[in-house]
């Protein structure tokens, strides 16, 4: 039954008998800070409150509207399947009608999904998967490869462009310190933001130049995703305001991120990231991401605290709201404090189990996993699916590779990340060359050797489907191995990939 205190014109669209077309009693309402969401069997219609947060403004008919046709024409990108229409609402006397009589609000009509096909929906059942990530991470990927960027999109990527939102943010949450916000939160996740703008002028314009500021989908967390009829769809993005939508593309990337390490997914968010940044080649955008991770904790819990004040909200949603928001700070506030970087180099032939090891590393240890293969494919534009031919593998391409391997992977590092170099780093000079500059670099290494019997090593190249690396037998038995120095041997842990990965690694990770 629908509550009093809503508005008239939603408690008959609670009525079955509103619609123009059969419905599953009875209708369910959800609610957001900024709409209501009808919930009718077949379709779902949302209809935007008349509220003006200054970052959002619906607070007049006209702008509804406007916002709705938004809604339609920018959700086509990712969920095209799932919007229909823009529906006028009518009120005739005390009646209100769809697309008929005087019109007093809009609502935008969608086909309806089951709520079980939301990607929180399936976190809660256990059901969020690596699979799954990688398939996300693919699609996030080719949805930003193929947004839309120009010059005017671009100068939203100017740092003072940025600080506005998270300005913004601080400036609207200050009445919430001392209740889901402590103090100290506040003060040391500001004092981070404002500290990385001031330390990294030459971070947000490398950006801007290389053409990552795009129009993103802008709000691309879990309840904001659904994988329904075998395919994902990215939608509810943001609509109603620029500077949210024309970001970084990372800005995006942080929000899944950190919405999987609000759920402890911390090895499900490194699975996300690394096939993300692979598809992409996007990996110096890595360094930018804990600060995007950090805002979209904020961001989350800003809206939720701003339930708080919402008098339609009943007791036991604010007290939840209270309880989520709070967790949402502190997930803001942890991303910010230092961490120190690592870097981990593999070691092998083809076929030894270097890749394989190092996922289940980058799992363990929350690291990203620079493998040569992409990083090669990517300097010389040849898709990641397809075999490279014999000038992917001249002498001058395997050096470019490693150096722009390696350059990644200390700057990663430098940033606090735990990186995985994932090449043969068979020949001594190759090993000599990274070694003394991660040294220099001050950067804790530890070589991992993968190893197995040829007759292993040829089977398993042999057996390679759906990877990117381009190795056959005829390579392989063109490889040698050249030993350790007494100087590497230290650094040097050998693992036997035809025995359990994990248990070895999770030894080394201890030691």
């Amino acid at each position: 039954m629908a509550e009093s205190n809503l508005p008239a014109l939603i408690q008959q669209m609670c009525q079955p008998g509103f619609y123009p077309h059969p419905v599953a009693e009875p209708i369910q309402l959800l609610q957001t800070h900024v709409s209501y969401v009808l919930l009718t069997g077949d379709y779902a219609y949302k209809v935007k409150k008349p509220v003006n947060f200054g970052f959002l403004d619906y607070s007049t008919l006209e702008k509804r509207h406007h916002f709705c046709e938004e809604e339609l024409r920018l959700n086509q990108r990712g969920a095209g399947d799932l919007y229909l229409d823009v529906v006028a609402l009518g009120q005739t006397g005390d009646t209100y009608h769809i697309n008929d009589g005087t019109t007093v609000e809009y609502a935008v009509k969608m086909v309806q999904f089951p709520q079980s096909a939301l990607l929180s929906a399936l976190y809660d059942r256990g059901e969020l998967i690596p699979a799954l990530m990688e398939e996300l991470a693919i699609a996030v990927a080719d949805f930003h490869l193929g947004a839309e960027t120009s010059d005017y999109i671009r100068t939203f990527g100017a740092v003072d462009q940025i600080r506005q939102a998270f300005d913004e943010n601080y400036a609207q949450t200050e009445g919430y310190i001392g209740g889901p916000q402590t103090q100290a939160q506040f003060d040391e996740t500001k004092a981070y933001s404002d500290t990385f703008f001031a330390a990294h002028p030459e971070l947000f314009e490398r950006r801007v130049e290389q053409r990552w500021i795009r129009a993103c989908h802008g709000d691309l967390h879990l309840n904001n995703l659904c994988r329904w009829q075998d395919r994902l769809y990215l939608f509810d993005c943001i609509e109603f305001n620029e500077p949210f939508r024309y970001v970084d593309v990372m800005y995006d990337v942080g929000f899944v991120v950190m919405d999987l390490l609000s759920k402890g997914c911390a090895d499900l968010a490194t699975v996300f990231l690394n096939h993300y940044v692979e598809r992409t080649g996007d990996w110096e955008g890595v360094q930018l991401l804990p600060l995007y991770i950090s805002r979209q904790a904020y961001v989350r819990a800003k809206v939720t605290s701003f339930l708080l004040d919402d008098p339609s909200v009943d007791e036991g949603t604010r007290r939840r709201a209270a309880e989520t928001a709070a967790g949402y700070y502190r997930l803001a506030w942890s991303v910010c404090q230092p961490r120190s970087g690592a870097v981990y180099m593999m070691a092998g032939l083809s076929g030894s189990g270097k890749s394989t090891t190092a996922r289940l590393l980058a799992a363990q240890v929350n690291a990203i996993h620079l493998r040569s293969d992409a990083v090669r494919k990517h300097l010389a534009g040849v898709p990641l699916e397809q075999r490279g031919d014999d000038s992917l593998y001249t002498p001058a391409m395997t050096e470019k590779t490693y150096d722009r391997l390696l350059t990644l992977g200390i700057a990663l590092a430098q940033a606090g990340y735990p990186v995985i170099l994932d090449a043969k780093y068979d020949r001594q000079a190759l090993r000599q060359n990274a070694i003394e500059r991660i040294q220099n670099a001050k950067l804790p290494l530890t070589i991992l050797h993968c190893k197995a019997p040829v007759a292993v090593l040829e089977q398993r190249v042999r057996d390679r489907a759906g990877d990117i690396a381009d190795a056959t037998v005829a390579v392989l038995q063109r490889q040698q191995m050249e030993p350790f120095t007494p100087a590497e041997l230290p650094l040097v842990q050998a693992i036997d990939t035809t025995q359990a990965v994990p248990p070895q690694l999770a030894a080394i990770v201890g030691a």
